[in-house]
């Protein structure tokens, strides 16, 4: 059998095509009668019929869909902040297309470009690069947009971050509180706002706890990955600068320490404690436990979405920034400073 198309319906329901159409879609069927709207419907379900959002987009230019740009789909803080961002999207008639950016500019270009000839009617874009310039030029076309996990003053678009720089200070201040005052840094990306924002937290609550802010216990990863993170550790331990703790920069670098306590025969929490950032599912299942700092992921999806379904209801709207409450989640990867070393 072949697809039914809006003609068969209006013809099933003895109406004009035009008013079949009108009958069908919700922002518009209130100008048919309701008698009307009632007998195309129940001949449009009788038919199997399906409205082709594709045609539809091209007459109205609302496709219903919205393009959500990863850095990293393998990074599972993403899920739960996709799930909110859909847990918004989805009662209100719209769905999103997911892309994956690699971190790689040029594929990222690309990628978006992919999305906008869909005509999806806006972005939420959760990279992180410094240097972005292709934010630049969808802003200045127009293209409505929402920041995750990220915000830039060069750019007056709405965007939801995590309040970093505190979540960083609960870290230090808890590893403080237990007796530690040679803390590590395995400090994330400084491509990246997130790297940047948590590394200068971490240098600011060194001084403001009165701790030593030794160099040689500040190491740049260059990916958030649990590789990078073991790497990072490895050079910190032959570096031969004594430490009792490690705050780093997310749990994926937090994960890579476990991996060099493992080869090298280290005990944590009772020679080096560790604290990670995220709370990525699971981390209560390590040995021992991960101590983090919990992000609420599926609440910025959900603010994501709302601010981005704000931006395409209210265009005239100001955009704004929300930053949200982080808070420690204290588990076994954390015990007071061995003595003679803290």
């Amino acid at each position: 059998m072949s697809t039914p198309t809006l003609r068969d319906v209006a013809e099933a329901a003895g109406v004009h095509a035009a008013t079949a159409s009108r009958a069908l879609n919700p922002e518009t069927r209130r100008l048919v009668n309701s008698d009307t709207a009632r007998r195309v419907i129940k001949a449009a379900e009788a038919l199997g019929y399906q409205p082709n959002p594709i045609a539809r987009s091209l007459k109205t230019s609302k496709s219903g869909t919205i393009g959500l740009v990863l850095p990293d789909l393998t990074n599972p803080l993403f899920p739960p902040i996709v799930r909110g961002i859909e847990d918004v999207l989805g009662p209100a008639g719209f769905s999103a297309l997911i892309v994956n950016t690699d971190n790689d500019p040029a594929r990222e270009q690309q990628q978006v470009m992919t999305l906008r000839s869909r005509q999806v009617e806006g972005l939420i874009v959760a990279t992180a690069r410094l240097e972005h310039p292709l934010l630049q030029q969808l802003h200045e076309q127009g293209v409505r947009m929402v920041l995750v996990n990220r915000r830039t003053d060069d750019l007056d678009v709405p965007s939801i971050t995590p309040d970093d720089a505190r979540g960083v200070e609960l870290a230090v201040e808890h590893l403080v509180k237990l007796g530690h005052t040679r803390i590590a840094h395995l400090a994330g990306p400084q491509s990246t706002s997130t790297g940047v924002v948590r590394a200068r937290a971490f240098h600011s609550a060194l001084r403001g706890h009165g701790l030593d802010d030794d160099p040689a216990l500040l190491v740049t990863c260059d990916y958030w990955s649990e590789e990078e993170g073991a790497r990072a550790l490895r050079q910190v331990l032959d570096g031969g600068a004594e430490f009792t703790a490690v705050v780093a920069g997310n749990d994926l670098i937090a994960l890579g320490c476990y991996d060099v306590f493992a080869e090298r025969g280290i005990d944590c929490p009772g020679e080096v404690s560790v604290v990670g950032f995220n709370d990525m599912p699971f981390l209560d299942k390590l040995r021992p436990p991960l101590t983090t700092v919990a992000v609420p992921h599926h609440q910025i999806g959900v603010e994501a979405g709302r601010m981005l379904l704000e931006s395409i209801h209210e265009p005239d709207r100001s955009p704004r920034s929300v930053f949200l409450p982080l808070s420690l989640v204290v588990r076994g990867s954390t015990a007071a400073a061995p003595a003679s070393r803290a």
